[in-house]
């Protein structure tokens, strides 16, 4: 399950198990309850602080645990809701962010990472890739607009529409990610960041935030339906 540690005012979620580095860190639905719970833990810190998220191994996160929604398939639209407030929630969270991307970032894992105020990415392996039209995958509609509103508008039209991989250096040129560096610098630029803006955190950040990406929000935290046929048609 997902993990939390501190480095001093930095809070970093951990999306991988403890002492785990072999998994794809999916988004499941115990998963999902379980960093929402962190979250809350960190929001009920005290003075400054920061949030800086990162997987372990060769992945940061494959996102939906797309097993479990062709075996549940009732309750896809309540678990892609509970994505879609989770990516909400990172947006305009109050304190600064930062993901630190120390492997592949694939679906609802790149909407985790670009949700974050600040991307670092390893810069010789791995990629951050949304590959709905590679594999027939929908979107909800707010995850549409989390990508479109917080990347450059050619990179995210390519993005979506062809489920390029970027590595991260391309990702850093092309305006996806904010640094590409050494593997075993990510988490270090990433905590840097958080540590560098740690005094902005609260109220007026996440008023900032929350205006700025209002639309956004307003699509992210709208109800879903019909995920759930869909996922039984690609099941049947």
């Amino acid at each position: 399950m997902p993990h939390l540690t501190r480095d001093d005012t930095v809070f970093v979620l951990h999306l991988n198990d403890e002492g785990v580095t072999d998994t794809e860190n999916v988004l499941g639905p115990p998963q999902i309850t379980e960093i929402n719970t962190l979250l809350d833990e960190v929001l009920a810190s005290e003075g400054p602080a920061a949030l800086v998220t990162t997987g372990a191994g060769k992945f940061f996160s494959t996102g939906l645990d797309t097993a479990w929604v062709l075996e549940h398939v009732d309750q896809v639209d309540a678990y892609t809701q509970s994505v879609q407030e989770l990516l909400a929630r990172l947006l305009t969270f109050p304190m600064p962010t930062a993901a630190a991307v120390q492997g592949h970032a694939f679906g609802g894992g790149a909407l985790v990472a670009i949700a974050h105020d600040h991307i670092v990415m390893r810069a010789d392996r791995g990629y951050i890739c949304m590959p709905g039209i590679t594999i027939g995958a929908s979107y909800a509609p707010g995850s549409v607009l989390l990508v479109a509103d917080r990347l450059p508008v050619r990179p995210a039209h390519e993005m979506l529409m062809t489920g390029r991989r970027y590595g991260g250096e391309l990702a850093r040129d092309l305006g996806i990610a904010d640094a590409a560096v050494a593997v075993d610098e990510v988490l270090a630029a990433a905590i840097t960041y958080g540590r560098t803006h740690q005094n902005t955190r609260g109220r007026t950040l996440g008023e900032i935030k929350s205006s700025r990406y209002a639309s956004t929000v307003a699509a992210l935290q709208a109800t879903v339906t019909g995920v759930g046929d869909q996922a039984a048609i690609a099941g049947s």
